[in-house]
């Protein structure tokens, strides 16, 4: 049975069912709680094949017999003029003696999925943005 997929705009977003983290709607598996959100082989393989631009890793330890500690995990997105985009806290908790904690942040990249008629001016979700086929343009 040859199933059609529909046209993804390239950065549009949803929202998974299972663990409610906003993902982007070409995914067919959520990144966050890694559940599986339709049957999609094409798109299945250009997840798969996404690569790894930035993978960062961590452990703080809490020394023995000092007081806990307590920290939260801020995640920033800036844009190439240094302007914010996105600023989330993603964790907090607390370290208590001997304790220990590993962070890892990971950026994941893959091409987006080219649709039908790519030449068309296609309009986010919001209708607030449009966007050309071939992506963002840099202003001269």
């Amino acid at each position: 049975m040859n199933v059609a997929t529909r046209p993804v705009t390239p950065g549009k977003m949803r929202t998974c069912p299972h663990c409610k983290a906003t993902i982007l709607e070409s995914l067919s598996i959520c990144p966050g709680c890694l559940h599986h959100l339709r049957f999609d082989q094409e798109a299945a393989k250009r997840q798969v094949a996404a690569q790894s631009a930035l993978r960062v890793e961590g452990v703080i330890r809490h020394p023995p017999l000092e007081e806990p500690w307590e920290y939260f995990v801020v995640i920033s997105v800036r844009n190439d003029r240094g302007e914010e985009v996105t600023r989330q806290v993603v964790s907090c908790g607390a370290l208590q003696s001997t304790e220990k904690r590993t962070f890892t942040l990971s950026v994941e990249l893959m091409p987006p999925q080219a649709p039908p008629g790519a030449n068309a001016t296609r309009t986010s979700a919001t209708g607030s943005h449009a966007m050309p086929a071939g992506g963002p343009k840099r202003p001269a």
